[in-house]
């Protein structure tokens, strides 16, 4: 990462109290998702007129018996549990196809809430490549990454500590699946390259692997220019911006999505207060060819 200003520092900083925070404190409960997927973004650019597409709308996600056990295993720690009405973590797991056995990875892990999720459905034969930049590492989520590394539940984890131009070690090869979760946005204020980013993902992942991206909706049209401002970002960018990088959107869920989120707020949680946990978020996975 490049030498950051004074003034800059003070921002990556807020982003890492963001972060850590989003992964260890509470949220309030996501609006009920609407009985069909809001329309796709237009995946040609944006203002672009959308084209015709083939990924499928999932406006309701079953969750089978198995992951619904592992967001409420009882010994899930309850600050967690507090985040699971905003984040609804078990319809991620069955989106994503998270089963026991596979290698997957949670970029910009933070203090590890989705990290851990992922950990206890995977199980003992599984793997977790848990990643987090140096920044955040070092200005905020160590502690609380540390201690959460530490239960005898998360001993699957690799952690990675990496920038996110390159994200996963050269042993991180041939996984299942790939989250990013509420941070795709922030890697360009952070001055990630997203085109490295993504095709260092595509290689780790095997033929068939998937990548999901959940993300806080901006308005249409506005593109990257509120990922700072309000932390947001226009779906249609996520969209194009991966399929450039070779895979295919398979498809798009609705469960985290609020047709009453007039998406003009900060979604940051130290500056959302009430409103924290119900911004309108995409659900996105893509799939490796």
């Amino acid at each position: 990462m490049a030498v950051l200003s004074k003034e800059p520092m003070k921002n990556v900083f807020a982003a890492a109290v963001a972060l850590t925070l989003a992964a260890c404190g509470g949220e309030a409960p996501a609006p009920a998702a609407p009985t069909s997927a809001v329309p796709a973004a237009p995946a040609g650019g944006l203002g672009a007129a959308a084209p015709a597409s083939t990924e499928e709308h999932v406006a309701h996600v079953d969750v089978p018996p198995a992951t619904r056990a592992v967001v409420d295993a009882a010994d899930r720690d309850p600050e967690d549990k507090k985040l699971d009405a905003g984040r609804k973590p078990a319809e991620l797991l069955a989106f994503a196809g998270i089963r026991p056995g596979m290698k997957v990875a949670d970029l910009a892990a933070g203090g590890g809430y989705t990290t851990e999720l992922l950990a206890r459905a995977v199980g003992p034969t599984g793997v977790v490549y848990g990643q987090n930049s140096p920044v955040i590492i070092e200005k905020f989520a160590d502690k609380p990454w540390t201690a959460r590394l530490a239960k005898p539940v998360n001993k699957n984890v690799v952690k990675v500590t990496r920038e996110l131009d390159d994200p996963l070690p050269p042993e991180a090869k041939d996984l299942d699946a790939i989250v990013f979760v509420l941070f795709y946005h922030d890697t360009f204020w952070m001055k990630a390259d997203q085109a490295k980013m993504n095709a260092a993902i595509f290689r780790a992942l095997k033929p068939g692997g998937v990548y999901v991206v959940v993300d806080h909706s901006g308005r249409t049209g506005t593109g990257t220019s509120e990922v700072q401002s309000i932390h947001r970002i226009d779906e249609a960018v996520v969209r194009k911006e991966v399929a450039a990088a070779g895979f295919k959107l398979a498809a798009d869920a609705s469960f985290l999505r609020n047709p009453d989120d007039k998406r003009d707020w900060n979604t940051a949680p130290f500056a959302a207060a009430d409103k924290r946990g119900t911004s309108d978020r995409f659900v996105l996975k893509f799939v490796k060819p």
